[in-house]
């Protein structure tokens, strides 16, 4: 697609076309003209993370929904609000997952398989040095790139801006720690017949699902923080612990996901699917706010009567069954 038509490039700044297309700042555009290369790879990272973060949202009444625009998330962004934090830390985590997984597989020109150290509880007959995800090198250039934009901004010390600048930079120090922590050793036995009498190991990235609880959790743990008169961000609430580096920060509160406010960018949940018999926050009753739902019958498509056939292949029916969903009003 055009660039122009891919508007999950935009959610870094990250453009293909450096010197044709507006939206990066001066330091990502020296980088996009360095390293060209790596510039699909940061689309393909944002649009993992878009994925990634609908899939974490889809029974919350903020869905992670995406508008037809270049903002990707629309006004939602403009609120400091814990929202706004699980968009730029899976955001950042899709660029680190992408990148590090590009240069195993040799698509970029300044790095290559991962030079991690030996693990110190590795078994000494056990063999290190099988291409590996570089992450090391991934984490790098995410950081470079993506904070780059932020780090460029020059708003006055303990301002609401700064404010929102250092949240920003927490938030994607988070979503890259997220990939670099849960990165673990993979092995592969060798021998005869599969007797596995020698093992080669490599650093493996976990899987983005895995990234994506994992930022979950950050979520709705999240600390709500303020800044203070030094320019540095505190958190709100003294009697928490501050948070660390894997941590989510957020400095507004969230707006009302329930109805639709152009001004803050809610979407609404009119016509969102609930669960009637669910008490959690896919349940009619919290997704829908009180104010009830309209109930209809649709087909359902499914795979049944599945068998496993000598040797080897499993062969299923298609059936088809009339089931009752609920619609918010």
């Amino acid at each position: 697609m055009n660039p122009i038509q891919r508007p999950e490039m935009y959610i870094i700044g990250a453009q293909p076309l450096c010197s044709q297309l507006t939206g990066l700042s001066q330091g990502q555009r020296k980088l996009c003209q360095l390293y060209q290369d790596h510039m699909v790879y940061i689309g393909e990272g944002a649009k993992t993370g878009i994925k990634e973060c609908q899939y974490q949202f889809k029974q919350r009444r903020w869905n992670c929904s995406t508008v037809d625009n270049t903002s990707v998330f629309g006004r939602v962004m403009q609120i400091g609000s814990r929202e706004t934090a699980f968009t730029y830390a899976i955001s950042a985590a899709g660029v680190v997952n992408a990148v590090s997984r590009a240069c195993r597989e040799g698509e970029l020109s300044t790095c290559g398989c991962s030079r991690a150290a030996r693990p110190k509880d590795l078994p000494r007959d056990w063999l290190w040095g099988g291409c590996g995800d570089n992450v090391n090198y991934g984490y790098r250039f995410a950081r470079e790139f993506v904070d780059a934009r932020e780090r460029e901004k020059n708003y006055p010390r303990g301002s609401v801006e700064h404010a929102r600048t250092l949240m920003n930079l927490q938030n994607n120090e988070a979503g890259r720690m997220a990939v670099y922590s849960l990165a673990n050793v993979a092995c592969k036995c060798h021998g005869v017949s599969g007797s596995c009498s020698l093992k080669t190991c490599w650093l493996q990235l976990a899987d983005f699902r895995r990234v994506g609880e994992f930022l979950k959790e950050k979520y709705d743990s999240g600390a709500a923080m303020r800044i203070n008169r030094r320019g540095k961000l505190e958190l709100v609430n003294n009697r928490f612990n501050p948070p660390t580096s894997e941590d989510l920060v957020y400095i507004d509160p969230s707006p009302d996901y329930c109805l639709r406010n152009e001004t803050t960018g809610s979407l609404g949940t009119q016509g969102r699917l609930c669960n009637k018999t669910s008490e959690g926050m896919d349940g009619c009753e919290l997704m829908c706010c009180g104010r009830g739902y309209d109930q209809f019958k649709t087909y359902k498509h499914e795979r049944c009567h599945c068998k496993f056939h000598w040797c080897c292949y499993v062969k299923c029916k298609r059936c088809t069954s009339l089931v009752d969903q609920f619609v918010c009003k």
